[in-house]
């Protein structure tokens, strides 16, 4: 009988395990950690060095970093990072629709404001498809980097890579949520409180009243 030890995995370098730390790490266990730093600001320091990268399963759950929500008016900490809050709304879940989404510049400064009506569907399918709107804006904007801002937990923990898409109505709003996301140089995606994402939430359900009203259109969209 042989007694030889198996050989040991490589070690990873230092971006996997910066990026996994950016990925995994609770908020609660960084701000104990480094009381009184920001920790949008910490999660961006292990991050800053590594590229999502795209191919395999377990690669693409890597790449998903979440990072936590900074209060709304406070300003951009990195410079050429976008910020995008979106919002969906249902009523009846499912019942009539809308999405809203609010982008915001590098410089802090209101970029887009978004309103659409979904037609009728659940209040998951809102989320994703209120997503989708602001992520093809940002794009056609011309942002590179992306900061994610939503209070739908489900959605938010699906992108991180945390829980699986089971509903068969989310799985193809999911991966083209995912396409998009691999358009951009770094992103990021942050759960906050209902109460931090109210203007998002106002433009869902402007869509929505829109349409009620007699507004074919159902939407707006403003710089």
């Amino acid at each position: 009988m042989s007694n030889k030890r198996p050989a040991s995995p490589p070690l990873p370098n230092r971006e996997s395990i910066c990026q996994v730390l950016a990925t995994r790490l609770d908020d609660s266990l960084l701000k104990q950690l480094f009381p009184g730093y920001d920790v949008v600001v910490l999660r961006q320091i292990l991050a800053q060095d590594s590229n999502p990268v795209q191919d395999g399963q377990q690669k693409q759950h890597m790449a998903n970093t979440p990072r936590p929500e900074p209060a709304e008016e406070r300003p951009v900490t990195m410079p050429g990072w976008c910020r995008l809050f979106t919002d969906g709304a249902s009523r009846g879940n499912p019942g009539h629709a809308g999405a809203g989404a609010l982008l915001y510049g590098e410089d802090g400064q209101k970029m887009r404001r978004l309103s659409a009506y979904l037609g009728v569907c659940t209040n998951n399918v809102a989320e994703y498809r209120a997503l989708l709107l602001g992520l093809r804006e940002a794009k056609a904007c011309g942002c590179t980097h992306l900061a994610l801002f939503l209070d739908a937990e489900l959605v938010v923990r699906q992108l991180q890579g945390r829980y699986k898409v089971k509903h068969e109505q989310l799985q193809p709003l999911y991966r083209e949520a995912c396409q998009l996301l691999a358009g951009f140089n770094k992103w990021t995606v942050n759960h906050i409180p209902r109460a931090d994402n109210a203007q998002a939430d106002a433009l869902a359900n402007q869509g929505i009243d829109s349409h009620l009203a007699g507004d074919k259109n159902g939407g707006t969209q403003s710089g």
